[in-house]
């Protein structure tokens, strides 16, 4: 019995010997764990520091919009101005869409202020209006220029159940064209031109004669009308110096405009699912290139002539 009780305490003793020498080198390891991770973090973040910083901005030299000079030498100016700069410098993701869209549609865009003889900076104007997409807005304000019904059809559009050209790219545009020289006839500056597609000739009118002021730098206007001008010089700053401001991509990240050519049509469409598999197309595909195309089928007892544009072989994929 004396012989099993010394064993046992034998074996005790070794076990507890064993623990402690245990817990030390889990202890040690432990902290060599501890060690190695704060040394990674430590570096995650030294590393992320250098790789991510947030800077003022300096405001640009001579920035102007088509051809009228920003006086940002008054500080209240240099301070609107540096808002819109910064909040678009910095919301990157937007930015990134933002110039990937314009690689897109500005092409189509260019040659028709051109023609109207609108100046390019316009064009920018519809980026902020819309970010360049079919869009409406809670007043009903629709497409990439964020047409009113009323004043589309004043401008020429058609508007209905079946056709409605606000969602037209050319059309629409050709649309704002024609209202932004009414505008500039009315205003005599570019600046105000621009203000009063945000706020309504009347609106800008009205709060000129009441403030007896003639520029658009020098009216108290609402929140959205006086940052609209700014909104749209930042745009302009930035989508023509991207990597200036922190935004990197190659050629290959931008999108493309798919290739296509027009089909006329002068009569009914019955079913444009049907019509679109003439043409090796689905009904999605015929949408996308025709998002003026309201239903599924078009009622044409005019027969007016429209132009449907179909994409070229060998771009989409889908199944027959």
């Amino acid at each position: 019995m004396k012989y099993l009780k010394g064993v046992l305490m034998v074996l005790g003793g070794a076990f507890i010997i064993m623990m402690f020498i245990n817990a030390v080198q889990t202890k040690r390891i432990d902290k060599n764990v501890d060690d190695v991770v704060k040394k990674v973090v430590d570096s995650i973040l030294s590393n992320k520091s250098k790789d991510y910083n947030v800077y003022a901005l300096d405001i640009p030299k001579g920035i102007n919009f088509a051809g009228e000079i920003v006086p940002v030498s008054d500080p209240d100016i240099y301070e609107r101005m540096d808002r819109e700069l910064l909040v678009n410098t910095y919301w990157q993701s937007n930015g990134l869409l933002l110039i990937k869209r314009a690689h897109k549609y500005f092409p189509i865009i260019e040659p028709i202020l051109k023609q109207y003889g609108v100046p390019d900076d316009f064009k920018y104007l519809a980026v902020i209006e819309s970010g360049l997409q079919n869009v409406i807005s809670p007043a009903g304000a629709t497409g990439f220029w964020q047409i009113m019904k009323n004043t589309g059809k004043e401008y020429g559009l058609e508007i209905n159940d079946y056709v409605d050209e606000r969602y037209h790219l050319e059309k629409s545009t050709e649309a704002a064209c024609k209202y932004l020289l009414n505008a500039k006839e009315k205003f005599g500056t570019w600046t105000l031109t621009a203000a009063s597609y945000n706020a309504g000739q009347t609106g800008i009118a009205k709060q000129m004669d009441r403030q007896k002021a003639n520029d658009y730098y020098s009216l108290l206007l609402g929140e959205e009308t006086g940052r609209y001008v700014f909104r749209i010089l930042a745009v302009k700053e930035i989508l023509s110096n991207p990597n200036k401001y922190g935004f990197n991509y190659d050629d290959s990240h931008l999108y493309d405009y798919v290739p296509s050519h027009k089909v006329e049509v002068d009569t009914a469409v019955t079913n444009f699912a049907d019509f679109s598999k003439k043409f090796g197309i689905n009904y999605k595909v015929l949408k996308i290139h025709n998002p003026w195309l309201r239903d599924t089928y078009l009622r044409n007892y005019s027969g007016k002539k429209y132009q449907i544009e179909i994409p070229d072989d060998g771009y989409y994929q889908f199944e027959e």
